[in-house]
């Protein structure tokens, strides 16, 4: 049976990002959770904004925490 993963993160939440190694280099401070994406594999995935850039971000769960 599939486990059902469920995003921590609601719209309309302050999160920190933490690049990866491979991406681009990212704003520093906080982000706003956009939208919920489907997960991708064990983790499940956001679109993120900073006010900051002109552009968002897709970030997987595990490069997120509360800000």
């Amino acid at each position: 049976m599939e486990r059902v993963l469920k995003h921590k993160f609601p719209v309309g939440s302050r999160v920190l990002f933490t690049a990866s190694n491979v991406a681009r280099p990212a704003a520093s401070g906080s982000y706003e959770v956009i939208r919920l994406l489907p997960t991708d594999g064990d983790d499940c995935q956001y679109r993120i904004k900073s006010s900051t850039e002109a552009f968002e971000r897709v970030a997987k769960e595990s490069q997120l925490a509360l800000s």
